[in-house]
């Protein structure tokens, strides 16, 4: 299980910047409100319906996603979607503001293993931002792009005084999408309790397909956990 990776995927972040703080979009408070404290806005870019206040990317089998009004005030976020070669489902300005936190929570089956992944592209914050996944703390800077398995326990803590702000995209999974996370330099592996071993090895194999030292590391790295999980009979 991939636990996170930081992925190669550059943006006009000082456009990004400069249209948020100039943006008319109504920030809508989040709606989950017993997972955390303080103020926690939400922008929707691309929701189920096309609907700015639906904040929850949450298809429930009744419309399909679809840009919102808001969409043509962030010309920087329409560039980046349309490098995107995976389909996009919803695309939001999460604002975490100064002094607020959110509690330790798992968003359920949103994980790459399970066909959606989640991307984070940080366009404002501060070191005073403490975001963990599980108990390791993974420090998001403003213009990366961090897949993040959300279906791992996870928590946020802005500590310091300006808002952290981010971009935060749902896709679909496909072999783009998968090649771009399974060969990230900066990546980090969950040993499961079974381990399938068709999945292990198609990864091993696209690793290999690269042709690199980053991801012939990673591969050897798969590589070893099978071979952990074989002498443990874990693999499935």
């Amino acid at each position: 299980m991939i636990r996170y990776a930081k992925l190669l995927l550059p943006f006009d972040l000082k456009a990004m910047q400069t249209e948020i703080l100039g943006t008319g979009s109504e920030w809508q408070p989040h709606i989950n409100k017993y997972h955390y404290s303080g103020s926690w806005t939400v922008i929707s870019l691309r929701s189920p319906g096309g609907s700015y206040k639906n904040i929850i990317p949450d298809l429930l089998g009744e419309n399909d996603f679809m840009d919102t009004i808001y969409m043509d005030q962030f010309p920087s976020v329409k560039k980046l979607l349309q490098k995107l070669n995976c389909p996009v489902m919803s695309a939001r300005f999460l604002n975490l503001q100064a002094g607020a936190i959110i509690k330790q929570h798992t968003d359920n089956e949103l994980a790459f293993e399970k066909g959606e992944a989640r991307l984070h592209f940080p366009v404002f914050t501060n070191p005073g931002v403490e975001f963990y996944s599980e108990e390791e703390r993974i420090y998001l800077q403003e213009g990366e792009c961090w897949y993040l398995n959300a279906n791992l326990p996870h928590r946020v803590a802005n500590k310091g005084n300006t808002d952290r702000i981010h971009l935060v995209v749902d896709c679909k999974v496909n072999n783009w999408l998968k090649d771009l996370i399974v060969s990230s330099g900066q990546a980090a592996f969950k040993p499961e309790g079974e381990v399938n071993k068709n999945d292990l090895l198609n990864m091993i194999r696209n690793l290999r397909d690269h042709h690199s030292e980053t991801s012939d590391k990673l591969a050897d790295k798969l590589e070893q956990q099978l071979k952990q999980a074989t002498m443990d009979h874990n693999v499935i």
